[in-house]
């Protein structure tokens, strides 16, 4: 079998909650992408994409009734390219490239699209959720009387995270997001979006949540979101941003890509999941990166560069605790912190970041990981070609 390559992928700008694509319907956000892999590549899609994969969490409303396939609709792309919607939560995007690449390495695609989507102005966290089963309170007491902000405050008092660990994360994922955008680093993943914003015509081009000019003092005055303030590290400066926005990669078969002349980025070299307590809910990374790697007879060593998204500063705190990672090899062109976590889109947004990370710099393995709600990660590991 072979290992399935990412020819291209792309990401939309990411517009906060509120901002520049609060007129954009989710649908018209989702096929953005694939009408930018489609004229990057040059490909007719009726013959060439067996299926689109697009992740969205909360799948009510205007992004429910299949997003995948209205993307691929919306996209101009005919009748002909069907596609679905998943949902893992925040590891939706993820799982779509971690289910094409198996899809392609089986043999039963040949070329597939993987992506996500999340129109966060619509719908906050939670929007989606209904009432427990009984019978899932009685088997995990404790982790359904947690949520998110409390599971990464535990995080902190576990591993001995302090505020100004978490608030030292913070200030370089904006640091780093505000270098990378002005070195063009970004340019060549970010894909403008022509939309409407109170009845004009305007064109996206630049991420619009990152606060670059965040200093150690405005963090400081930030109150604490779960706990008691002198009680907790976890605050809005430390926390993923909530933002608008999708991506997309074209996952193929390496001998049909030689086939069609295309000039693959990076190989899928393995991917994985995992399932931890929905206690604490965020600590997946550090399983699922230390399993995949063993895995693979490979060291964190071994690992170029890593993305460990930033849904909370304490995730990653504990990760590079518990990894053999280093955070100078880690989202060395900022975060969710900075550039926001658009939910379902997140996932294909960190690979397609660091696919071209590993372009750019000439290295040769990347690692992206994901915490995902109800206590479960997911990582995958690429290698440039």
């Amino acid at each position: 079998m072979n290992d399935p390559v990412i020819v291209d992928c792309v990401r939309t700008p990411f517009g906060a909650d509120g901002g520049v694509f609060r007129d954009t319907h989710p649908q018209d956000l989702a096929a953005a992408p694939l009408r930018a892999l489609e004229e990057r590549v040059g490909f007719d899609p009726a013959s060439t994409v067996d299926d689109a994969a697009i992740g969205c969490v909360t799948a009510i409303d205007k992004q429910g009734s299949n997003i995948g396939r209205h993307a691929t609709m919306v996209a101009g792309w005919g009748d002909a390219v069907p596609g679905f919607q998943l949902n893992r939560m925040c590891g939706s995007g993820q799982t779509t490239l971690n289910l094409a690449a198996a899809s392609v390495k089986s043999g039963y695609r040949d070329v597939m699209i993987a992506g996500g989507v999340e129109h966060m102005t619509d719908h906050s966290i939670g929007d989606d959720a209904g009432e427990r089963s009984e019978t899932y309170h009685e088997q995990f007491p404790v982790g359904s009387q947690t949520n998110q902000f409390q599971g990464a405050e535990l995080i902190a008092d576990r591993w001995d995270i302090t505020r100004e660990d978490v608030d030292s994360i913070a200030l370089d994922s904006q640091r780093r997001w505000k270098e990378a955008w002005d070195a063009g680093h970004y340019d060549s993943q970010v894909t403008p979006v022509e939309t409407e914003l109170d009845g004009e015509d305007i064109t996206v081009e630049v991420d619009e949540h990152p606060r670059p000019e965040t200093d150690r003092e405005t963090l400081s005055n930030l109150p604490v979101i779960a706990r008691e303030e002198g009680d907790g590290v976890i605050h809005a400066g430390n926390s993923s941003g909530v933002v608008d926005g999708s991506a997309a990669l074209l996952v193929a078969d390496p001998d049909v890509a030689d086939d069609r002349g295309w000039d693959p980025m990076a190989r899928i070299v393995d991917t994985h999941i995992v399932g931890v307590s929905p206690e604490t809910i965020l600590t997946g990374p550090l399983p699922a990166t230390n399993e995949i790697l063993a895995a693979n007879d490979m060291t964190g060593a071994d690992i170029d560069l890593f993305e460990c998204n930033e849904a909370f500063a304490s995730v990653v705190a504990a990760w590079l605790q518990d990894t053999d990672a280093e955070w100078d090899r880690t989202n060395v062109w900022g975060g969710a912190i900075a550039h926001g976590h658009p939910l379902g889109a997140t996932g294909s947004m960190l690979v397609t970041k660091l696919a071209h990370q590993l372009q750019e710099t000439g290295q040769r393995y990347g690692l992206s990981t994901m915490c995902i709600g109800l206590g479960m990660g997911v990582a995958t590991i690429i290698e440039r070609v």
